[in-house]
């Protein structure tokens, strides 16, 4: 393994807390006034929502309204933030898929700034689980957009995922979905900016594969990996939610897609072999090479044919320029339910992707 890598994967891993003698990162990102603002975070006890809490109550803001359907979850980041700050901050107990409560929402403290972070994520569940992927994922993401238009917010993010791209499985495409709907909102001439980040895995975010690797190592079990030449693009939770909170300040006039600089792609095998090395386990530890599950891909990559990067005026944000513009049909979603055979609902999302 090149030095190099060694060195980025064991700086990754500091930064994420998962060593026992570290502790996460967290960059308190005060450089912005939110002052005027009211801030929904979809999804807020999960990685990302709870990472841009933990950087928000350093901001000064109007009001901050966290939204998790995971009450255990939502409760240890209320008393992990309750420790920290007395600023305006409501803990809200709801389901995205839930409209009526979403709008009761809205209705009652009227965001004008939103990070729908909110998903199912996880390849090998969301295959099995299509209707509902379907119903989170894109119709959830639809309703959400929809109120934001209503009560007129200024932004509305949308943390995306680099399995948008081309993609082969469920997760991939309802996010695809997602994107290409909101891209089509934000053509029209409306008071909100409608947002989508598409980046790579948080490194060592809950149910990733690095927290499950540690696992193995700890317990002196062999590493299982899907194939030694797989890929992935990793970035460091810190560093996704301090440019996420710079795409509500940066100027988006022209371009509705961003991504993320996250360097080169990292094989899983040198991952394998980097945290076998950190956790000095090279001469009890084996590694045993599967096959690739259902929905995922050999190497992942953060844009299509039709796209283009295009550098920003922050040196680690990159606009996405759309050659081809494709809005999808949501009313083939509408027909769907939870008898279709999953066969069927991949190929009408896997239509609503390509056409």
């Amino acid at each position: 393994m090149d030095a190099l890598i060694f060195k980025r994967i064991k700086k990754l891993l500091e930064n994420s807390g998962l060593l026992n003698s570290s502790s996460p990162i967290v960059h308190k990102n005060n450089q912005y006034d939110f002052s005027e603002e009211t801030i929904l975070i979809t999804g807020a006890a999960g990685s990302i929502g709870s990472g841009l809490t933990h950087q928000l109550i350093h901001c000064k803001f109007k009001k901050l309204i966290l939204i998790d359907n995971a009450e255990t979850p939502l409760f240890f980041l209320k008393q992990d933030v309750d420790t920290k700050t007395t600023k305006d901050i409501a803990f809200v107990i709801a389901d995205v898929k839930d409209k009526p409560r979403i709008t009761h929402i809205f209705e009652t403290y009227r965001p004008t700034l939103i990070y729908h972070t909110a998903a199912y994520k996880h390849v090998s569940i969301v295959e099995n689980n299509a209707f509902e992927a379907i119903k989170t994922n894109i119709f959830a993401t639809k309703t959400l957009s929809e109120l934001a238009l209503s009560y007129n917010s200024k932004r509305f993010i949308f943390i995306s995922t680099d399995k948008a791209v081309n993609p082969v499985g469920i997760m991939g495409m309802t996010k695809c979905i997602a994107e290409n709907y909101l891209l089509g909102l934000d053509k029209h001439a409306t008071p909100t900016k409608f947002i989508s980040a598409r980046f790579g895995n948080i490194f060592g975010s809950n149910g990733s594969v690095v927290p499950l690797f540690i696992k193995q190592l700890n317990k002196d079990e062999q590493i299982t990996i899907t194939n030694k030449d797989a890929t992935r693009l990793f970035i460091d939770k810190d560093k996704a939610c301090c440019l996420i909170l710079k795409l509500s300040k940066l100027n988006m006039s022209v371009y509705s897609k961003v991504s993320f600089n996250m360097g080169e792609p990292i094989k899983i095998i040198d991952l394998a072999n980097a945290l076998i090395a950190i956790f000095k386990k090279s001469a009890t530890t084996k590694i045993e090479v599967s096959e690739l599950s259902q929905g995922e891909k050999l190497h992942e990559t953060i844009i299509n044919d039709y796209e283009t990067l295009i550098p920003s005026d922050e040196s680690d944000i990159l606009f996405i320029e759309n050659k081809k513009a494709l809005s999808p049909n949501l009313e083939k979603l509408y027909k769907v339910h939870n008898s279709t055979h999953i066969d069927d609902l991949r190929e009408i999302l896997l239509e609503m992707c390509t056409t």
